[in-house]
């Protein structure tokens, strides 16, 4: 399929011809992150009401289960390229997240909240790099764009559907709606497990995984970025640059209630977010494969920036709804194009492994983007936080310019 064929092709026709690892994988993707996003918006009330949690530990448990799951995304990764099988690795890491996240239901104590998010965390830690690896094998240059774009943008889906199931279940199953009884939380956890028992059988009957000598036999690996050319180390750079101007969205939020957002229209806030990011999944995806990964990613980028200044320079509510859509795009245009100009820049050998670098490179910077960003906040003030997170994304989008594309993007072998 040529460039110009694909320019040619419908959205619709090109969806039909993606195989069907991909639409397995965006469905498992979605019923799991439907069954985080049930426990998500209550899980910080459920913490500090009901378990006497503080901030502190909210926040220990939180990041302590983010790093990890992020510094196993680079082992797991490698460790697939070097027994050469995806599969086994999703399957177990859903797996892990399947079979722990009920116990969520039983805990009596911060400390086991935290032992039960670590190892939720440490199955998406599995599963992630090698589930990325596995939507891109056999997939032309071509088709990498959508095929990445519905897969996240079925992830993103999960995060509308999941809020909204768990409104339905808090005023269906408490008494009182308005004050959640520790035997409400409890019962709501384990509903919410159900779509992850669900993700697992997808896996088993549905996702496919080649078995042939070529693909049975090991290939020497080696888990250091000396594997990898001058040109993707850049890229890495630059995702972490960028990754440090990218603070929580929680501060956003913060802003949003400052400007008159009522916290009882906070969710709905967030469902427009992922709204967004939902449609523009899909349209940064499809555009990345006509147009070419660079341009797309950089425009995410520099939008951005650009919604950051708004935010900066925001005086009223309706500015934050439009801010809050716009924000959205950013995501569509960025994490599914970013994954497939991995896939474009790597061989299909290697592919685990840098999908496991390309999140390191982004954890790296995760966790001192907020701390800096709230340092700000609290010794200059929002606007001058909001503009330096907007400057310092304006530069990473520059030093992405240094990335050269591939002339010729790795083609599958048949």
């Amino acid at each position: 399929m040529s460039v110009k064929q694909t320019d040619n092709q419908s959205f619709i026709a090109r969806y039909k011809s993606l195989p069907r690892n991909v639409f397995a994988l965006s469905l498992v993707s979605l019923l799991n992150d439907t069954s985080s996003e049930i426990i998500y918006p209550i899980l910080p009330v459920f913490l500090t009401i009901a378990l006497g949690t503080s901030p502190f530990a909210i926040g220990l448990i939180e990041g302590l289960a983010e790093s990890i799951a992020s510094l196993l995304k680079l082992f797991s990764g490698y460790w697939s390229d070097k027994i050469r099988r995806r599969k086994p690795m999703v399957f177990w890491g859903y797996a892990l997240t399947a079979f722990t996240r009920p116990f969520l239901a039983f805990t009596t104590t911060w400390p086991q909240a935290l032992a039960v998010r670590a190892i939720d965390r440490i199955g998406k830690g599995i599963r992630s790099a090698p589930r990325d690896a596995l939507i891109a094998t056999k997939i032309l240059p071509e088709q990498r764009g959508i095929a990445f774009g519905i897969n996240r943008a079925a992830d993103n889906l999960g995060a509308v559907i999941g809020p909204l199931i768990g409104y339905i279940l808090i005023v269906t199953i408490a008494s009182n709606p308005d004050k959640l009884l520790i035997d409400d939380y409890r019962k709501i956890f384990l509903l919410a497990s159900i779509p992850t028992f669900v993700a697992l059988l997808f896996i088993v009957f549905f996702v496919k995984e080649q078995r042939t000598s070529e693909v049975n036999k090991k290939i020497h690996v080696k888990l250091s970025l000396k594997e990898f050319d001058p040109n993707f180390k850049r890229f890495l750079v630059s995702i972490s640059l960028f990754t440090l101007s990218n603070s929580t969205d929680a501060f956003l939020l913060l802003k949003a209630q400052e400007l008159g957002v009522k916290s009882s229209m906070l969710p709905i806030l967030w469902m427009l977010l992922h709204i967004a990011k939902v449609i523009s999944s899909l349209i940064g995806g499809d555009f990345s494969d006509k147009i070419g990964r660079k341009r797309i990613i950089l425009s995410g980028w520099i939008l951005y920036s650009l919604v950051y200044s708004g935010f900066a320079f925001a005086d009223s509510e309706w500015q934050i709804w439009l801010l809050f859509f716009i924000y959205g795009f950013y995501f569509g245009f960025t994490e599914g194009t970013e994954r497939a100009f991995v896939a474009d820049l790597i061989p299909e050998e290697k592919r685990g492994t840098a999908f496991g670098l390309y999140a390191l490179a982004f954890s790296i910077t995760v966790f001192p983007a907020s701390v800096i960003f709230g340092a700000i906040w609290n010794f200059a003030g929002p606007t001058s936080a909001f503009l330096f997170g907007s400057t310092l994304s304006l530069l990473a989008a520059i030093l992405f310019l240094t990335v050269k594309s591939p002339s010729s993007a790795y083609i599958p072998k048949s």
